[in-house]
């Protein structure tokens, strides 16, 4: 089975007549919606809505933008000094979203949002560029083909078509399923490539809460409907995190499977995460309470927090835990002192197991401080 034919076809029928398989219901900001035209809105197809994830401003990337239902409900949202880029590989789906592309500006006082042809597993491949470069030098022989793969590496890295850490928030709608199981690290990378330092993700997708068998993954019809190519529940958080991300999260989760398929529950759910906001200082320390409500909790990189103790930690953790993304859950007790004094009173407790048990580690006494 060819994936990448078997969902573009699929997708191709979808963008000129409506596919009911392929939908989930979803609930749509309707004040969002009544701007948009009602071809977009009939003919799109997710299972959640990351664009509630958008704030004013920012950058967004939504992959596998398809109609443009999504980037255009975004667009709404980021205001005149942010901008939208939908990302598709399928050019009847680029056709449909563009076709409105002057209306939608003009309805909302400005060209907003541009919709670019490629792969979301390989955000800096041109694909229209690469298109181009095909017709005027077509591949007839090996040297045809060493010479492309040389000038496609060349436009990868001198013209990306989407920049390292230029984006502030990623969203996609039920189409990570559609990238072939090869693809799918190299996939949750290119995210991480492409956000700036504190971007997010928010990833509304199809998951299952088994293995998919060998028989269903060969099934064309049931993965470019979004079934077989469906990561399992714990291996989609676990492949973010593993790829850099942090405060993982699973946001949303229905209940109600949208199929059952050979006693495997395919579900939708909106998974959340962030890129570090920075590197940090990995000598200077810091310290956090955790506030709770768990008796302790261990966060990405081992560090175990007990409730309501302090835990000493690098400059750099200390940026990822007090991140946005971690919703309050530390407290930090140096908060407004410069960052020498703070780190000079960072308690000495144990840098793994942050209890008061161990009393081989004391704290700075009067110092300082």
């Amino acid at each position: 089975m060819n994936i990448e034919s078997t969902v573009r076809e699929r997708y191709s029928q979808g963008a000129r007549e409506r596919q009911e398989a392929l939908c989930c219901p979803v609930d749509y900001d309707s004040s969002l919606l009544a701007a948009l035209p009602e071809e977009i809105i009939t003919r799109d197809y997710g299972c959640g809505d990351p664009s509630r994830y958008v704030q004013t401003g920012d950058v967004v990337l939504d992959l596998g933008s398809g109609g443009g239902k999504i980037c255009y409900l975004a667009a709404q949202l980021v205001g005149p000094q942010g901008c939208v880029i939908g990302v598709d590989m399928n050019d009847d789906m680029l056709a449909l979203a563009r076709k409105h592309q002057a209306d939608m500006a003009s309805k909302l006082g400005g060209d907003r949002v541009r919709f670019l042809k490629g792969y979301i597993q390989d955000l800096a491949l041109d694909v229209e560029a690469l298109d181009r470069h095909l017709r005027a030098h077509p591949v007839v022989d090996q040297q045809g083909y060493a010479e492309l793969r040389a000038w496609e590496a060349r436009q990868r890295r001198e013209q990306p078509l989407i920049a390292d850490a230029s984006v502030d928030l990623v969203i996609s709608n039920c189409v990570l399923n559609l990238v072939s199981d090869e693809e799918k690290e190299q996939l949750v990378r290119e995210i991480f490539r492409v956000l700036k330092p504190g971007g997010r993700v928010a990833v509304s997708d199809i998951v299952s809460d088994r293995p998919i068998t060998a028989a269903l993954k060969q099934d064309p019809e049931l993965w470019s409907g979004c079934i077989s190519g469906a990561y399992q529940d714990s291996e989609f958080l676990r492949t973010f995190a593993d790829n850099g991300f942090h405060a993982v999260c699973l946001d949303k989760w229905e209940a109600q499977p949208w199929r059952v398929v050979e006693g495997i529950e395919f579900r939708s759910v909106t998974l959340t995460a962030c890129k570090g906001v920075t590197q940090g200082s990995l000598t200077e320390h810091r310290s956090l309470i955790y506030r709770g409500p768990f008796a302790a909790v261990i966060d990405d990189t081992g560090l175990r927090h007990v409730r309501g103790e302090r835990s000493r930690v690098t400059a750099a953790q200390h940026a990822v835990l007090t991140d946005a993304a971690y919703r309050d859950a530390f407290i930090d007790p140096q908060a407004g002192l410069s960052a020498a004094a703070a780190s000079c009173c960072a308690p000495d407790v144990p840098a793994v197991d942050s209890t008061r048990n161990d009393t081989s580690h004391t704290g700075h006494g009067g110092g300082c401080c």
